[in-house]
């Protein structure tokens, strides 16, 4: 059984260093709004909707690149100006972290990665009619985008202070794990998403709805990578579902794999085989 179609990401929360640097990274790079404020945390996002949630850790190491964790949070921009200004944005304030780009067919992306070393996508999915499907599987490729001409396309004419409030969310998060058969085990035949598509052994794309992929788990880096340990980087990724009966079934699911979820009847959290922490909630 498959989560909802309903099924969507929420906030990702990362565990930081050096708060005052990351939150001007994720506001006057990223440009996202503060929307709560808590002792040690803050969380940001668009129009109200959470994105990501900075918790100050200063006690904890930096993960290694090899490490099982993140491979990149990715916010998904509703309209291509709001996306080409904020490029204009993070080109002149941050140019140092941009790490390329990627025409995937079913999206348009543009890669950085945050002071702390932590993976940022920023992208706009094109409409769902001209994603090609084989079978259940989403055809995803990865193109060049010229940026220079990304931004000239879709802000000639504009004035980059004129345009409406910034819509986007939590599209997808990218993991790095130890190998894909574990991951394919949890996140589909236990959590319940759907694979979308796979790259061989080193990754693996799945989805609720008919989305391209709400998560995604590679080995690129991290082939074999073991537990993970308390470091800096991602911490809870959550997951919104559409009732509490899509939770109960979730947790049926898990801990006839084997899994120990917890579940209090709001929500229920479980670590996959790398530690990561799953968060599921009504949304």
């Amino acid at each position: 059984m498959s989560l909802h179609a309903d099924t969507h990401m929420g906030r990702l929360e990362l565990r930081v260093r050096d708060m005052p640097g990351m939150l001007a990274y994720y506001t006057e790079g990223v440009g996202l709004e503060p929307l709560a404020d808590e002792p040690g945390a803050l969380t940001l996002g668009h129009g109200g909707t959470p994105i990501v949630r900075l918790t100050e850790s200063r006690e904890l190491r930096p993960s290694r690149r090899s490490d099982a964790g993140l491979f990149h949070t990715a916010v998904l921009y509703a309209e291509l100006p709001a996306l080409a200004a904020t490029l204009v944005r993070m080109y002149e304030r941050y140019p140092h972290t941009y790490a390329g780009t990627g025409d995937h067919l079913v999206s348009q992306a543009f890669y950085f990665t945050d002071p702390e070393g932590n993976g940022v996508e920023l992208y706009h999915d094109r409409p769902r009619d001209q994603w090609q499907w084989h079978g259940d599987q989403v055809q995803m490729a990865t193109l060049y985008i010229d940026p220079a001409e990304f931004v000239s396309t879709h802000l000639a004419g504009v004035d980059p202070t004129a345009l409406p409030p910034t819509q986007a969310e939590l599209g997808h998060v990218h993991l790095q794990v130890g190998d894909i058969a574990s991951a394919k085990a949890f996140y589909v035949d236990a959590l319940g998403f759907d694979q979308t598509a796979a790259l061989g052994g080193s990754a693996l794309f799945v989805a609720a709805g008919g989305y391209h992929h709400h998560m995604a788990m590679n080995v690129w880096n991290s082939a074999g990578a073991g537990p993970r340990q308390n470091t800096l980087g991602m911490g809870v990724v959550d997951i919104l579902v559409p009732t509490v009966d899509e939770l109960g079934k979730a947790d049926e699911r898990l801990r006839f794999a084997g899994h120990r979820p917890t579940f209090d009847g709001r929500t229920l959290t479980v670590l996959d085989p790398w530690r990561n922490e799953i968060r599921l909630a009504v949304g």
